[in-house]
């Protein structure tokens, strides 16, 4: 073995991501003892239940037995079913799509295409990633992405890259968008509206912020790719690139013809994907919608490509089981957020914080503003949910420290940059599972990305607080 792929191993072994975020139950437990438990008072508005700022009290300790260290995941198995059904419905859909052989047999066409056309492969990578971008940035593209997954990691694979490569495309792509959206209405459109700002207003810093937050996490893709494509045993996924199944993709040569079944799959396959744009986009589809048209999707693709009856149900089984060990992390992930709420205690971080960021000049404040919604956001990912939660706070508390609302919303949504590496997102462990990578092994890779981000967030934040970023 060459020097190049010992270096690859590390020394140190990460546990298992499950130990990992079991773990994270018992320290928020714990925590959940020591911190006071303290709530604010809530009022409907808009259809959401949001924070009543300066109403926070502190009520009798609220001390969760251990008890709850069994009980928290279960509940999280409970409040994260949708998405559990979601990933059940996807891991099985496409295992039966990938069954019928055409999807290989379309990325091996496609992969010769491109290698005869080098600078078409080129363009591939940021191409693909400023679509994915554009989705993240416009109408919110997160939970979508995941059954990109399964086309974009062979893909990249027959290209010479390794499957961090395949999963970059679709998810950084869209995450870029989602973390600099201009138009994204569950993160810009929800804070601004209760904050009282215009809709959409600021629009132009917010695109220069999508031009570099996405052409940052593009260009890093890129030097990645082009590396590993040199030296492939580089990569930390190398052995578990090796080990994959890639035997429908090394069977079909270049000259081998197209046949009605696998034309009638590909046509099917490429319809419900215009019909997901669509729903998405027209109809306001989410979870429950998309996951009902892959499972119709899997279904008659199935029956056309002449599976029998008992193989589509094999293979719909087989893929379904590869996505149980996620929606085990998912429910503990789901655990910590229902700890908290249970003691109580995540009002009273928000309010100690909030307390903190008072005594802040500008720039350190709106910086601080930042991170205080990084953390909020490793136990609440919903875009929605976190403004509800925070924005009615932060709001007030912009104009005490002279900070404009526009600022204020700013920091919120940059700090979904790190929500690729954050275990307890649902949408971050199920990419992963269906492109079968580990979360610590991605965690190692993805870090020094985030710090990136994280330092050129802050940097993005001096100028909105220099210029008095408005409407006000």
């Amino acid at each position: 073995m060459s020097r190049a792929a010992n270096a690859t191993q590390s020394p140190i072994r990460l546990p298992h991501t499950l130990v990992i975020v079991s773990s994270l139950i018992v320290l928020t437990l714990a925590l959940s003892w020591l911190i006071p438990s303290g709530s604010y008072e809530h009022a409907d508005r808009d259809g959401r239940q949001v924070t009543v700022p300066g109403t926070y009290h502190q009520v009798d300790k609220i001390r969760l037995g251990p008890e709850w260290l069994m009980i928290a995941p279960i509940r999280g198995f409970l409040d994260g079913a949708q998405i559990i059904a979601f990933l059940l419905l996807i891991g099985g859909t496409f295992t039966v799509v990938q069954a019928t052989g055409a999807i290989d047999f379309s990325i091996r066409r496609i992969t010769a295409a491109l290698v005869a056309r080098p600078t078409l492969e080129r363009f591939l990578i940021p191409l693909l990633m400023v679509v994915f971008s554009l989705g993240g940035s416009v109408f919110g593209m997160a939970e979508e992405t995941i059954p990109f997954i399964l086309i974009f990691v062979p893909l990249a694979l027959s290209l010479g890259y390794d499957s961090i490569v395949g999963v970059s495309i679709p998810f950084l792509g869209a995450a870029a968008g989602f973390a600099a959206a201009f138009f994204n209405p569950f993160t810009v459109g929800v804070a601004q509206g209760l904050v009282g700002l215009p809709l959409y207003s600021g629009l132009g810093y917010r695109v220069l912020t999508w031009f570099i937050g996405t052409g940052v996490i593009v260009a890093w893709v890129m030097v990645y790719a082009a590396r590993v494509k040199r030296r492939p045993e580089s990569s930390p996924v190398f052995e578990l690139d090796r080990a994959r199944d890639l035997s429908g993709l090394s069977a079909v040569t270049s000259t081998e013809p197209w046949t009605g079944r696998r034309a009638a799959v590909i046509v099917i396959f490429a319809a419900s994907m215009g019909v997901l744009i669509w729903g998405i986009l027209e109809a306001k589809w989410f979870i429950e919608e998309i996951g009902a048209l892959f499972l119709a999707m899997g279904l008659i693709i199935g029956v056309v490509a002449g599976l029998r009856p008992s193989a589509i149900a094999s293979s719909f089984v087989a893929g379904a089981k590869d996505m149980v060990g996620v929606s085990l992390i998912i429910a503990c992930g789901r655990a910590l957020l229902i700890i908290s709420r249970e003691a109580q205690v995540l009002d009273t971080i928000l309010n100690s914080s909030s307390q903190a960021i008072s005594g802040l000049p500008g720039v350190m404040a709106a910086q601080a503003m930042f991170v205080v919604q990084s953390v909020i956001n490793f136990f609440i990912h919903s875009g929605t949910a976190q403004a509800a939660l925070t924005m009615p706070i932060m709001a007030p508390l912009a104009d005490l420290v002279g900070l404009s609302r526009q600022t204020t919303v700013y920091a919120y949504q940059l700090c979904e940059f790190i929500n690729p590496i954050l275990p307890t997102s649902a949408v971050t462990m199920g990419v992963l599972a269906m492109a079968r990578i580990p979360w610590e092994t991605w965690a190692r890779w993805f870090l020094p990305l985030m710090i990136v981000l994280v330092v050129l967030s802050l940097a993005l934040l001096v100028p909105p607080v220099l210029l008095n970023w408005g409407p006000f």
